[in-house]
């Protein structure tokens, strides 16, 4: 495994790759790994020949300051994974070797940022989008692999690539999930015994959602679904909706769209969490 932190390493080392004829996949992923991200890194190795994994935590995409500060990082850990995973390249670079000039690019991504998380977080896709197309530019792979938990990310990521006319296939991954059904997140490190045994309430509701749709008007499943959430201990619901997957715009009534997502988000304490599934 080929661990570096310039970018004149990592491309010289994929360009090697390249000129042997090699097909390239890629994991973006901002460290503190677990199941889910490895689950990711097996669908690449298994449709490519090299696979690479980045490990950056974009400070561009934290809206919140504290919560840059918070995000866990344990890089030892991280590596020592990826090698048990036979991972060929990690690409770990700094902040200032990505961004040795403050970034000014700003995308419009029009309604699909205005709603759940790009309403809740100013300007996160933004940077979402900017280190991603960076990690393109650099890496340049056939293939790059993105988990469904983070719905939202997935979708702007397509119109991205979309937009700006990137040749490379975006693969979706399944969301990766605890046995008692709560979704694989970094962010878990950070909460408490006792907050862990609440979270799983995320998927139930949303699973109890589901079952209800079709039965119950929307408003009536959405206001039950965040009362129930509201409810319990140190937990606050910033949004809980019905969606069009494809233009992720809320639905306010039994729609015919060609598919529909419920997605949450709430806080637990003072870590944030999200989930969403399929409906049908």
């Amino acid at each position: 495994m080929f661990v570096s932190g310039t970018i004149k390493e990592a491309r010289a080392y994929l360009q090697k790759q390249k000129k042997a004829g090699k097909s390239v996949g890629f994991v973006p992923t901002m460290g503190a790994l677990h199941e889910g991200h490895l689950s990711l890194l097996r669908c690449a190795r298994s449709e490519n020949d090299v696979t690479v994994v980045s490990i950056f935590v974009n400070p561009i995409q934290f809206n919140n300051p504290a919560d840059l500060v918070k995000y866990p990082r344990d890089l030892h850990r991280d590596l020592d994974s990826l090698e048990k995973e036979h991972c060929d390249l990690v690409f770990t670079p700094s902040a200032s070797e990505m961004y040795p000039e403050p970034e000014t690019r700003e995308y419009d991504f029009g309604d699909l940022t205005r709603v759940m998380e790009g309403k809740c977080r100013p300007g996160h896709f933004n940077g979402v989008a900017v280190v991603v197309q960076k990690l393109f530019g650099i890496i340049q792979p056939g293939r790059a692999y993105f988990g469904e938990k983070d719905f939202q990310q997935l979708a702007v990521i397509r119109r991205l690539v979309e937009m700006e006319n990137i040749p490379v296939e975006i693969v979706a991954c399944p969301t990766k999930r605890e046995p008692d059904g709560l979704a694989m997140s970094s962010r878990n490190q950070r909460l408490s015994h006792a907050q862990r045994k609440t979270a799983p309430i995320l998927y139930q509701v949303l699973k109890q959602a589901r079952s209800e749709y079709g039965d119950i008007p929307l408003h009536s499943i959405t206001t039950k679904a965040i009362k129930t959430l509201n409810n319990q201990p140190e937990m606050q619901v910033e949004y809980f909706t019905f969606v069009d997957a494809s233009t992720l715009q809320p639905l306010t009534e039994h729609q015919k769209v060609s598919g529909i997502r419920i997605c949450v988000a709430a806080t637990l304490g003072s870590v944030r969490l999200i989930d969403n599934i399929p409906v049908g």
